[in-house]
């Protein structure tokens, strides 16, 4: 069964724009694992425009599946995590000003960067994923920086999906091979959702899991919480 980890910063987005405690992320992130979530993500940035740090400590306690914290490994972003101990952190390299991930890392590039970050997660037990474009170049420099596991940026996969979905998936096809290959664990996000998540998972071998926000929660307006959840995990 692939995972499917709920992203609550849209509900942080919405408590943060009024003000005070509501909705609760607290709320939400014990709903969705009650409603069949098999873990919850964060994102937290610097500027704290959605998920706060108090938020990141806050929510640990009441996980009773999996905490996946995802951000840009500042020193503070690094301490952070460390103190928390999640049972996954995913890297991205997308900087405080970046409205939403919009790349993977260059695991070439920035291997000796990347190699001694992962370490360091890896010394305090939390698994790592670094966020990868799906390219084969790309899934060879992450076995080389070390990581346990990537997450495939999608956004392209679902920008092309109603054009041509056949050659949309070839790119995510030939990098989850080669993960595999070289003994990778394998996650997906961005922009997958109720229409495109089923065809992604029935072609990504050894998928083991996705992480959704924006998508679900939206569709959660209309279709209610516990329903979305479970439409999403019945794709998986």
């Amino acid at each position: 069964m692939i995972k499917l980890s709920v992203n609550i910063n849209k509900i942080a987005t919405i408590r943060n724009a009024r003000g005070g405690s509501s909705p609760s992320v607290l709320e939400a992130a014990i709903n969705c694992q009650k409603f069949g979530a098999d873990g919850i993500t964060i994102h937290p940035r610097p500027d704290e425009r959605h998920i706060t740090n108090k938020d990141v400590y806050a929510i640990k306690p009441i996980i009773t599946t999996e905490y996946n914290i995802e951000g840009y490994p500042s020193v503070d972003f690094i301490k952070m995590v460390i103190a928390v101990k999640p049972g996954q952190v995913t890297l991205v390299p997308d900087g405080p000003n970046v409205l939403t991930s919009c790349a993977g890392w260059n695991t070439i590039r920035f291997q000796d960067y990347l190699k001694e970050i992962i370490s360091a997660f890896k010394e305090h037990g939390i698994r790592t994923s670094i966020f990868v474009d799906p390219k084969v170049e790309m899934i060879e420099g992450a076995k080389l920086c070390g990581t346990d596991r990537v997450e495939l940026y999608t956004e392209e996969y679902a920008t092309q999906y109603r054009l041509d979905k056949t050659k949309a998936i070839l790119p995510y096809v030939e990098a989850a091979d080669k993960a595999t290959e070289l003994g990778i664990g394998i996650n997906a996000g961005h922009d997958l959702n109720l229409e495109n998540l089923e065809y992604f998972a029935k072609h990504i071998s050894n998928l083991d899991e996705v992480s959704i926000g924006h998508a679900l929660i939206s569709d959660a307006i209309y279709l209610g919480l516990e329903n979305t959840i479970q439409m999403y995990k019945r794709l998986l």
